[in-house]
């Protein structure tokens, strides 16, 4: 139930809509909010935030990306002995009573022996568009539920247990694919990533621009930087191996969205060279992994 459930926010640089998410969050789950060195213009809206009943806040000296801000939220949600820990992106709006939908949906697939690693909305509204995960149903209760291979972390229950057994969420990702290497993990220990059919969040990427390709599910030109294309390529190269292992398929339909998304932001998006440099610096592998 929801006493079971921790959530964690990790910011940078967090605008006011901050505020409401973390007090709609907080009236449905302890919630702490992770800060990754923002400058000290934040510190106003952080302050805030902490102020709010059920919210706490840490703000970290050193930016070391994603990973951390996750990690720290498992950390806190294993001593308050909790079994999910819910992660959302500080860009991300959750409907009314997201929280106890999604528990109850654990709770129900539990009952059914599913072993669950991660549980997320079944559709994810980027800049209008709507992105669904490819999936197979799950025969659980007359539910409308679905297993998939990954789910984007904002917006995402995971299983505390599972993910502190394989060393938590990688942090040498720094900002991209995290959450596909923890599916990934799940998955490889036998445990499932599922989905809510009938839930959906909003979440913004970047300046995200909806394309459809062949009546497909949209892929999103970013507008990242040339560092983030660097990093985009480079984490999904080096999960490559180890996701076609565990799912051929899954592995070159990944590849093939990221290809079309950075291919489609050079012909689309402004600084085409210097993102088109940063897209292949991302074929080297990184000596620090």
């Amino acid at each position: 139930m929801p006493g079971d459930v921790y959530c964690v926010i990790p910011t940078f640089t967090p605008e006011s809509t901050l505020l409401d998410l973390a007090a709609g969050l907080s009236s449905q789950c302890p919630v702490l909010v992770v800060d990754d060195a923002s400058p000290c213009t934040s510190d106003g809206p952080l302050r805030r935030v902490g102020a709010l009943p059920g919210v706490d806040v840490i703000k970290h000296t050193t930016n070391a990306g994603i990973g951390r801000g996750l990690n720290d939220g498992l950390t806190v949600a294993r001593d308050a002995g909790c079994t999910w820990l819910l992660t959302v992106d500080q860009d991300t709006d959750v409907p009314v009573g997201y929280v106890t939908t999604l528990i109850e949906a654990a709770r129900r697939l539990s009952a059914c022996e599913v072993p669950l690693g991660a549980l997320g909305a079944g559709s994810v509204n980027i800049a209008g568009a709507s992105m669904r995960y490819p999936g197979h149903a799950l025969d659980c209760q007359g539910m409308n539920v679905a297993s998939t291979e990954e789910i984007v972390q904002s917006g995402t229950l995971w299983n505390v247990d599972a993910i502190i057994a394989f060393g938590g969420f990688n942090e040498a990702l720094g900002m991209d694919a995290v959450d596909a290497h923890a599916c990934l993990r799940l998955r490889e220990a036998g445990l499932v990533v599922a989905t809510v059919a009938n839930l959906e969040i909003n979440h913004r990427i970047g300046s995200a621009q909806p394309v459809t390709i062949t009546g497909r599910n949209p892929v999103f030109l970013t507008g990242h930087s040339p560092e983030r294309r660097t990093s985009m390529i480079r984490n999904r190269l080096a999960l490559f191996p180890s996701e076609f292992r565990q799912s051929p398929r899954h592995a070159f339909r990944t590849l093939r969205r990221v290809l079309v998304n950075q291919a489609g932001g050079l012909i689309v998006e402004t600084d085409k060279w210097s993102k088109a440099r940063g897209s292949l610096r991302g074929l080297i592998p990184s000596r620090k992994r």
